[in-house]
């Protein structure tokens, strides 16, 4: 990704999270938060919600992550569930690119 603010690569659990559906995340591990907290002071559009690409698995989407603590959670699409054969429990591999406007 060429125009990337921030581009990471890291793996973690799906885990499920009250809120907007899907309500499975993978949660943004903490040494990352600072890198996106960084980059969401110029794409946030609002309530600290950060608009990212991301590839789960091989499977690659538009998303927005969403600040929770300390840190940030990537909601994974049905259709990347589905696609990924994936759910509640999995590790996956992931990578995220949070890009400037």
């Amino acid at each position: 990704m060429t125009d990337a603010l921030v581009s990471l690569d890291f793996e973690g659990e799906i885990i499920e999270w009250r809120g907007p559906a899907p309500f499975l995340f993978v949660r943004v591990p903490d040494e990352h938060a600072g890198e996106v907290r960084y980059a969401a002071r110029e794409v946030s559009y609002g309530w600290g919600v950060v608009p990212a690409r991301a590839r789960v698995d091989g499977h690659v989407f538009t998303t927005a992550l969403f600040p929770r603590g300390e840190t940030y959670l990537l909601p994974v699409k049905v259709a990347v569930q589905r696609a990924a054969k994936v759910g509640l429990g999995d590790r996956v591999k992931v990578s995220l690119w949070i890009e400037s406007r």
